[in-house]
Formats: C-alpha cells, sequence, structure tokens
C-alpha cells in the first residue's frame, strides 16, 4: 500500500511564475538569423501551445493568449527562416539531462513509433491517402515519424521525421510548391526515416541502452542488421506469422537434379525446418512477471524468451537473437519481439525493455492533447517542421516543470505542469469589442469556407456535367 505523499505549497506555484520565460531564454539563439530575431513570437506560439485548451490555432492563440496577431504568428510558423535542425539537437541533449537526472542512462532508451495527422485536400505536404492508426483506417493523412527518450517511467519525443509518399516525390512542381528541398525530394521509407534519428541520436554522443520499436520496424530485417552493425541493443516488436529457426540448420549450394541446366550457385537451407513464432506458444511455458506500476496497480504479464535464429533474404543468420514473448494474464492478446540483447540478460529485463513502447504512445498522446501536435494551419515543408520542433519544446518544458515537482508531489503529471502553468500565465480576457471582433472574423472565415466549398461542388457537377 503506498502512503499519500505532498508537500506542493502555493509557495512552490509562485516561485515558478517565470519558468517558462527563463525557458524560453536558454533556447532563443536558435531563432536568430542574420537579418532577424524571431525569438518574441517564438515565446509567444509557446504560450499559444501550452495555454489554449483546445483548437490550438494562431487565431486562438493570438485572441487568448498573447498580443500578437495572427499574421505574426503564421509569419513565424511557415516562413521564418531559423534552422529548427540546431534546435531539435539542443532538445534531445536537454531531454537527456532531465530525464537522466531520475534514472541512470543505463535503464534508458530510444523508441520509436510514427502518427497519422488527419488532412484534407491535396496542398498539405506529404498528404495522402495512407493508413492512419488515429483513424485506424486508411484515409486522406500526413504521416511522421518519431522518436522520443524513454526512462522505465515515461518518455518525450526528440526529433521527427515527415514521411513522403513516393508519389509526392515523383511530383517535383509538387514538391516546390510545398517547399521541399531539393535534398528531401527522395523517397525514403518510415524505417529509413527512423533509422536516420537513431544514428543522429547515436552521433551526438545520446546514451541509451536500447532501442525499442513496433511491428512495422521489427518486420525489416535489414534494419536490425544495421543496428547490429552499428553496435546498438534492439528490442523490436515482429508480426505473429513470422518465421524463425530453433536450431541453426545445414546450409550449402545445392546440387544440380539432372544433367542439364546451369549448375546452381545461390546457397539454401538443405535441411531444416522453419517455425512461425506464433505457433511456439504450446511449448513454452510462460512466467509471471511485473513490468510497470499503473493508476491501478501493478501490471502483470506471462512472459518467456528463447534463443531463436531469425531469417534474412529467405536464410538464418548465424547469430541467434532472443524471441521474446508477451501475453496478458487474460490470454486476450500476445505479442513477439526481437532482441540481440546479450544471452546473460536477465529475463526481467527483457520483459521491462519489451513493455517499453507503452511510453512513446502516451508521449504521443501527451503531445497532441497538451501541445497541439495535430493542430496546426500550416500546408508547407516549413512550417510543418517548425510546428513539430515547437512541440517537442513544449513538452521539454512540461517535462522539466513536472521533473521541478516532483520532490514535493510524486504522483505529478504533466496535466497537474499545464494547469500550474495556466494558473502562473493566465490567460488573457478579451474587452467587449474583441469578442464581438472575434466572432466577426469567425463568421466571415465560415462564409469563406462555405463559399469554398460551393464552388468545389459547382466545378465537380461541371466536369460531370462535361463528361456525360
Amino acid at each position: 500500500m503506498m502512503e499519500f505523499e505532498f508537500e506542493l505549497t502555493a509557495d512552490d506555484i509562485e516561485q515558478h511564475a517565470q519558468d517558462l520565460i527563463g525557458f524560453h531564454e536558454e533556447f532563443s539563439e536558435f531563432y536568430r538569423t542574420s537579418t532577424r530575431n524571431a525569438a518574441p513570437q517564438a515565446l509567444d506560439y509557446l504560450k499559444g501551445q501550452l495555454l489554449c485548451e483546445s483548437r490550438r490555432n494562431m487565431s486562438q492563440m493570438s485572441i487568448r493568449v498573447t498580443n500578437v496577431n495572427e499574421q505574426a504568428l503564421s509569419n513565424f510558423i511557415s516562413t521564418s527562416p531559423w534552422q529548427d535542425a540546431p534546435l531539435i539537437e539542443a532538445i534531445g541533449k536537454e531531454a537527456v539531462c532531465v530525464m537522466s537526472s531520475c534514472e541512470p542512462w543505463g535503464a534508458n532508451a530510444l523508441i520509436l513509433d510514427e502518427s497519422g495527422i488527419a488532412k484534407q485536400g491535396k496542398k498539405s505536404v506529404g498528404v495522402a491517402r495512407q493508413y492512419c492508426g488515429a483513424l485506424g483506417k486508411v484515409d486522406t493523412c500526413q504521416m511522421g515519424v518519431f522518436l522520443a527518450y524513454s526512462t522505465p517511467e515515461q518518455a518525450t519525443l526528440i526529433d521527427r521525421r515527415l514521411f513522403l509518399p513516393e508519389a509526392w516525390v515523383e511530383d517535383p512542381k509538387r514538391c516546390e510548391e510545398a517547399g521541399i528541398p531539393q535534398e528531401a525530394q527522395v523517397f525514403r521509407t518510415k524505417a529509413e526515416l527512423g533509422l536516420e534519428m537513431i544514428l543522429q541520436a547515436k552521433e551526438h554522443g545520446m546514451l541509451f541502452a536500447f532501442v525499442g520499436m513496433d511491428a512495422h520496424y521489427g518486420q525489416q530485417p535489414w534494419l536490425l542488421s544495421q543496428l547490429e552493425r552499428e553496435d546498438l541493443i534492439y528490442v523490436a516488436d515482429i508480426p505473429k506469422d513470422t518465421r524463425v529457426y530453433l536450431t541453426y540448420p545445414d546450409i550449402g549450394v545445392p546440387p544440380r537434379k539432372g544433367p542439364r541446366g546451369r549448375h546452381p550457385s545461390k546457397p539454401r537451407v538443405l535441411q531444416g525446418e522453419a517455425v512461425e513464432v506464433r505457433n511456439l506458444m504450446k511449448d513454452v511455458p510462460l512466467r509471471r512477471l511485473k513490468v510497470r506500476q499503473t493508476q491501478r496497480g501493478k501490471l502483470c504479464i506471462g512472459f518467456a524468451a528463447l534463443r531463436v535464429f531469425r531469417i534474412e533474404d529467405d536464410l538464418p543468420l548465424p547469430k541467434p537473437v532472443w524471441l521474446l514473448i508477451r501475453q496478458e494474464l487474460d490470454a486476450s492478446q500476445t505479442k513477439f519481439s526481437f532482441s540481440n540483447a546479450p544471452a546473460s540478460i536477465p529475463l526481467k529485463t527483457l520483459a521491462d525493455w519489451q513493455s517499453r513502447r507503452y511510453w512513446v504512445e502516451r508521449a504521443l498522446q501527451d503531445a497532441k492533447g497538451l501541445a497541439g501536435l495535430d493542430e496546426y494551419q500550416v500546408i508547407g515543408w516549413r512550417g510543418w517542421h517548425h510546428h513539430m520542433t515547437m512541440v517537442l519544446l513544449a513538452m521539454l518544458f512540461l517535462l522539466q516543470l513536472k521533473q521541478t515537482l516532483r520532490p514535493k508531489a510524486p504522483l505529478i503529471t504533466l496535466q497537474d505542469a499545464v494547469e500550474i502553468l495556466e494558473v502562473v500565465m493566465p490567460k488573457k480576457q478579451l474587452n467587449f469589442k474583441e469578442a464581438v471582433d472575434h466572432i466577426r472574423k469567425k463568421h466571415l472565415n465560415r462564409l469563406r469556407s462555405r463559399n469554398s466549398r460551393l464552388r468545389s461542388q459547382k466545378n465537380q457537377f461541371k466536369a460531370v456535367a462535361g463528361f456525360l
């Protein structure tokens, strides 16, 4: 039974009234260019992300939070030339410092995941009909690939890449209109984008014990092999029909089957059978293990690990890896993963590592709910990357505030940090005239949207009539 601990006082909250401003000043140099300084607009955008409760668009930000007009905020995100890459690197380094202060880096991880963001129309950069996990179906959306830094108890996003479908990179005019740099107009799979972020984190000296990823990435053998060549440990989910060898089979070049034809030259499995991982369940005993604490108590699972040989290019690889099997206690769900962790690693550590992906899913949910990751009014390449960078910065601030107050309020959450911020930095109150102007502007925007839809419907009708 946990004892209630809470020593947070009003004075403690008051002491953090200027924290956001001080936090922003630490990163203000990243918004300077040779001709201008966009740091003031960055602070206003940051306030808007954290203090607008919903619909975190630039109109709401300018009305509810700041004295800066909507156009200035739009220019800051969409057209201002400040470079986001150096800021992303700084966010990653600071995240490691903040999170390693509560957990030694040896327990920390990089976790790869993706998130679809529903979008209408054809102009938004990277938009296409593709599977969107947030909607649970194929629909028109943009797809972002994200990298998180995680401890056993939390995670924060530290990097992002926008996935460009092949139809986009095959259309130079469309890429040019969206402001996509020439060097980015090359098709890269989501796995390639993820690997790029992982290797960049390694290059920047980021300390982590392993890399975690879901089955979309784990089912690509080349990616796992590349991580092995980089001496990185992975825990990668895999589909249940993934085939493995329990013992290393006999491999060689088979003899020619008759007097005619070319002699075989490609090695093959001569003797031995691969098995789908789901068919191993009946022969593998599961051990009950606790993997983490939840609001409802301890989360326990059934878990097992065995050594197998994974397959790449139809051949088993000579070095065995761990096959991890996790099953809910009610048998409602079973997950399988590969890991190249050392053979001597404790079973409990493997179970904890395999369960770590929960935290990147939480990080994405929090970034959407608390900082507007999926709420933006940009259509171009620069705007998307600027917005996502500001989201990562906003979540880093909330994490920092949470960690600062945690000794006096051990159960504090990121949502609590937002509520504290709302108290110490209250939103702007509209006067009567501002309220009327705001409503008038909304009505004007509604009329424009309605007229736009009517024009679109009219053009569609003309096209159909012409065809008939």
